[in-house]
């Protein structure tokens, strides 16, 4: 009787701490505020996390999407989006390196400079290790490449 309530315990402690079959193979399906994408300048690689957000789940459906991405005011690239993404926009106030937001429902914006600002914009997610960014966008048009993986 010991060893038949021991098998017992033993698959019940199993099964509560067994990954199913799906989930063990699921890849890059993480839920949406940790859901990531890339954006590619050139060479370099930039892993982006999305924000939990419906601009950001629709953005993320866009993917891939390469960007020809004019300079703005020397701290931001920006493009006009084929479709419009819902927005819910708000005043950050601060505008930091590495931020990607929408500007009205269709335009992109990735900074690479941190500054304050009057505008309203929705938060679509934030660049891992922003550092580079200012280098690697510079001045002048930018090619960014956006992927989901």
């Amino acid at each position: 009787m010991r060893s038949f309530a021991a098998a017992n315990l033993l698959f019940a402690l199993v099964s509560a701490f067994a990954v199913p079959p799906a989930a063990a193979g699921a890849g890059n399906t993480s839920t949406p505020d940790e859901r990531r994408v890339w954006m590619t300048v050139g060479e370099r690689r930039f892993s982006i996390k999305l924000a939990d957000n419906e601009a950001a789940r629709s953005f993320f459906e866009l993917l891939p999407l390469t960007l020809d991405m004019p300079d703005l005011n020397g701290n931001e690239k920006h493009v006009k989006l084929a479709k419009a993404l819902p927005a819910n926009a708000s005043r950050p106030g601060m505008i930091h390196n590495g931020d990607l937001m929408l500007w009205g429902s269709d335009t992109l914006v990735v900074f690479y400079l941190t500054f304050s600002s009057p505008y309203s914009y929705t938060r679509i997610g934030r660049i891992d290790e922003p550092e580079a960014l200012p280098q690697v966008l510079g001045r002048g048009d930018a090619r960014i490449v956006f992927t989901k993986q």
